[in-house]
């Protein structure tokens, strides 16, 4: 029987929980089983997102989430009355947002027994933010539901977190990962077997990977910069290549998506309709819309850098591997012979530096660090012997 779980991969702990919850629900009597707010957390592409949106789907089900229905297919795309899906694509969810949200999800259920919020990115909410959200869970409706994910426990203010229920998932193996992309999605079977490795068990990764040559190619170019690290100029010139690719990928992704949304927008303003341009408050729509945009690709470049930083860094991984005498599992295989060569000529204790380099990077990245300079000053760091 097809259930809205099936895609939670590698998820079978996660899945008897929500199950279980979604059985308490059912009854009138209170029960340790389901409470009004849970925490989902593990790696990228374990799927907490969607392990929280399936949940939202399972609670609003008539049948305990079959996937087919009118309210689990509305839940699954934020179009059911009930389930309110928060996907933020910007750098952070600010005080305003929250504040909206609150007055949107106030009133009771006008359909299922319950109001379900999903928030895909906890971890992006401003400290004033989540001071506001904290009121809400604290004094919760009596039928609403809250689903936070992040990346990791501590992304969320200690306050909240004491308030939820929290939910570990794991990244799924490399065996059922590529599984799903042979029998799910098609992939031919040493396509998904290069895609699932070196997206670290990243299940959406691995499948954009796999169906995109462009990436691919990208991909490539930035497993070759740590070899071309014999110089300052050459670092220097590396940190630009970074930053280009990650640009330009990025850019690809939302520029038409961009013009698209400026269209609809000025349309639903009258423009072209009436041959005198855009109705009273259009062009401060457009601005707003404009400036949303612009936040959102700031966030999908910064995004990009740090999903090419940790590529890089498998391959500082697969060297301290070959270092340590271990070569079975290395990630990069199409990279052995430049790997162990790289491996035989630097000391075990500066690959490991390098590795805390990329961290630190990443971290400052998070940090709103300006990105060329923070790649700059990593790529001098691992040009160091």
């Amino acid at each position: 029987m097809k259930s809205v779980f099936d895609d939670l991969i590698g998820q079978e702990h996660i899945i008897e929980i929500l199950k279980g919850a979604i059985t308490a629900s059912r009854t009138s009597e209170e029960s340790q089983e389901m409470t009004h707010a849970w925490v989902f957390t593990g790696p990228p592409g374990s799927g907490r997102s969607s392990a929280a949106v399936a949940f939202a789907q399972a609670l609003i089900c008539p049948n305990n989430g079959c996937a087919t229905c009118s309210d689990c297919r509305a839940a699954a795309t934020s179009g059911h009355p009930d389930v309110e899906i928060i996907r933020t694509e910007g750098l952070s969810i600010k005080v305003e947002e929250v504040r909206e949200l609150l007055t949107r999800v106030a009133w009771a259920p006008s359909m299922g027994g319950w109001r379900v919020v999903v928030m895909e990115d906890a971890d992006r909410l401003t400290e004033s933010a989540a001071n506001a959200l904290l009121k809400a869970i604290e004094e919760p409706g009596t039928r609403t539901v809250w689903l936070l994910c992040a990346p990791t426990l501590h992304d969320v203010l200690p306050t909240i977190r004491s308030r939820c229920r929290h939910l570990q998932l794991r990244t799924p193996s490399l065996a059922a990962v590529t599984d799903v992309l042979i029998n799910r999605d098609q992939i031919a079977p040493a396509m998904a077997d290069f895609a699932a490795r070196v997206s670290q068990g990243h299940i959406g990764r691995a499948k954009y990977l796999a169906l995109n040559e462009n990436v691919r190619s990208n991909r490539a170019r930035i497993m070759q910069l740590p070899l071309q690290l014999n110089s300052l100029a050459a670092a220097f010139a590396a940190a630009q290549t970074l930053v280009d690719l990650a640009t330009t990928e990025a850019n690809s992704a939302s520029d038409e998506r961009d013009e698209k949304e400026i269209e609809k927008l000025q349309e639903a303003y009258g423009k072209g309709a009436t041959g005198r341009g855009m109705a009273t408050g259009g062009s401060k729509a457009v601005k707003e819309l404009e400036k949303e945009q612009k936040s959102r690709s700031t966030r999908m470049v910064r995004d990009s850098i740090d999903g090419a930083l940790l590529d890089i860094a498998t391959f500082y991984r697969d060297v301290m591997m070959v270092q340590s005498g271990n070569t079975e599992s290395m990630i990069n295989t199409d990279m052995r012979e430049h790997i162990e060569s790289y491996a035989a000529k630097h000391p075990a204790h500066s690959t490991i530096n390098k590795i805390n380099a990329i961290m630190d990077a990443r971290t400052n990245l998070a940090r709103n660090a300006a990105p060329l300079v923070t790649c700059e000053a990593l790529m001098c760091r691992l040009a160091k012997a």
